[in-house]
């Protein structure tokens, strides 16, 4: 059986995603929502773009490309980081996780050609090769409190990554080569299995079986965006994008490294940072109740003496608690904790309040 023909036994609904059929659902939303949440959710992924640098300058080439400390990472270690325009605009962020022949590289689908583009316009002189890996490795992603225990049932014979970004190697006679590495994409616990094509139809639906032994289930893009928005995690291309400086969009917080060497963007990060805030910066929001209209993206943030402050960037209507949760970028000025600012919704000014600050949850 396909791995398409898979998502269908199991009720998949489809959306084309630049071009590739990504689930959105398999029927249950709600219950979708609370595996990721709660339980255990099992995610195809294979949609995301994934890159691997080779040769003997990879380490060193890519420390000079991005926000984070690459230099130092030994085989089984890895980070999140900011890949940046000399100008310190934010062009992606990605996820690096460092192997014993090369360095892969996971980010926001959609944007390889961009992305590969960018690494390869500065390899000069370096003995690095940037290789698509899509073509021949898929994603199966397990989100959600339980997403240890269902890895340990799957027994692939190894002993798990502790730390967030850790990355091991299994090598598995029926599947081949697989790592599987900690990546809690949600702000709680996840593994992320990067496996050959040939063999992914296979692990999903072994992942899924044993996820809804234990009260999970498959669950499709949907539920995602309404679980990534609920934990203040922003997303490439919605919440922030190459307008951006990097410290707009929170991503210091766990991207960022004040203390490595040079690299594309220092010199205008590092300035914001000696010479004090961006004048906006992005936030995690609740808006008070409606009759059922969402914020849209784009949508105005105003003091209640009609300033305007910001704007949204996206929405959702929490299938736990109901709430309107959101993301948005907001002026310096009135953007701590605890602010009160308004939402001229179609039903009339609504109180949007300040409640916290994006990746505060992620690894």
């Amino acid at each position: 059986m396909s791995i398409r023909e898979l998502h269908e036994s199991l009720g998949a609904q489809f959306e084309v995603l630049d071009g590739l059929a990504v689930v959105t659902t398999y029927g249950d939303l709600a219950g979708e929502h609370r595996a990721l949440v709660e339980v255990s959710g099992v995610m195809d992924l294979s949609s995301r773009g994934r890159l691997c640098v080779v040769g003997a300058d990879r380490r060193r080439f890519l420390h000079g490309q991005v926000t984070n400390e690459v230099a130092k990472l030994r085989p089984g270690e890895g980070c999140f980081a900011g890949l940046v325009s000399a100008k310190g605009r934010l062009e992606m962020d990605l996820h690096i996780f460092c192997l014993e022949e090369e360095l892969l590289v996971d980010f926001e689908p959609g944007y390889t050609d961009a992305v590969r583009g960018r690494l390869e316009a500065y390899v000069i002189g370096d003995d690095v090769q940037i290789v698509d890996a899509a073509p021949f490795y898929d994603l199966v992603s397990v989100q959600g409190q339980g997403s240890k225990e269902v890895l340990e049932r799957l027994a692939l014979g190894v002993e798990l990554p502790i730390k967030g970004h850790g990355i091991v190697t299994v090598n598995d006679a029926g599947l081949g080569l697989v790592y599987v590495a900690n990546n809690p994409r949600l702000g709680s616990s996840g593994f992320d299995l990067f496996v050959p094509q040939a063999g992914m139809a296979t692990l999903f639906e072994r992942t899924v079986r044993v996820s809804t032994d234990l009260g999970g289930c498959a669950c499709g893009l949907g539920a995602w965006e309404q679980a990534r928005v609920e934990a203040g995690i922003p997303r490439y291309g919605v919440d922030m994008d190459n307008s951006n400086l990097a410290p707009e969009t929170g991503i210091e917080r766990c991207g960022i490294s004040y203390s490595k060497g040079c690299y594309i963007g220092q010199e205008i990060i590092a300035r914001i940072r000696t010479y004090g805030q961006v004048a906006k910066a992005l936030r995690v929001l609740e808006f008070a109740e409606s009759t059922g209209v969402l914020p849209a993206q784009g949508d105005k943030l105003w003091t209640a003496v009609g300033k305007e402050v910001g704007y949204v960037t996206s929405a959702v209507r929490s299938l736990g608690s109901g709430r309107v949760r959101g993301l948005g970028y907001v002026r310096k000025e009135v953007n701590e904790i605890g602010q009160e600012l308004t939402w001229k919704s179609p039903e009339g000014d609504r109180v949007v309040k300040v409640i916290g600050v994006p990746f505060s949850q992620s690894s």
